[in-house]
């Protein structure tokens, strides 16, 4: 008796709003750019999202690598390559900053012993 029919009104608006859209004529170009442009970054999110597997972040620098910037993993973090290659020019150099720093320790203690006599 008091049974509303509202998905069968509700059925019959969307079907009466297609019916107007299919009917009217495009008039602005820019919505089509605009509906492309949607559409291709939707696109472009499913690829990422797809992608994520794929994907890791430097736990030094925090760039994102992928294809372009390859990344190795050191444990369980993953470190890129520009970080790698600044790590070896540091650890290429530690010989040198070990003697730097040995030499600093001998002239302190030569400076302190001179100032004690």
């Amino acid at each position: 008796m008091g049974r509303r029919k509202t998905g069968h009104k509700q059925a019959r608006n969307t079907t009466r709003e297609i019916r107007i859209l299919k009917t009217m004529p495009e008039e602005n170009p820019r919505n089509d750019a605009a509906i492309e442009s949607i559409i291709e970054g939707k696109k472009m999110e499913a690829y990422a999202e797809h992608r994520t597997k794929d994907m890791h972040q430097c736990s030094l620098c925090g760039t994102v690598g992928y294809r372009k910037r390859p990344m190795r993993p050191v444990g369980t973090k993953w470190i890129c390559i520009d970080c790698l290659r600044s790590l070896k020019e540091t650890l290429e150099g530690l010989d040198q900053w070990e003697a730097e720093i040995q030499l600093e320790k001998e002239m302190s203690k030569k400076i302190d012993d001179t100032l004690r006599v």
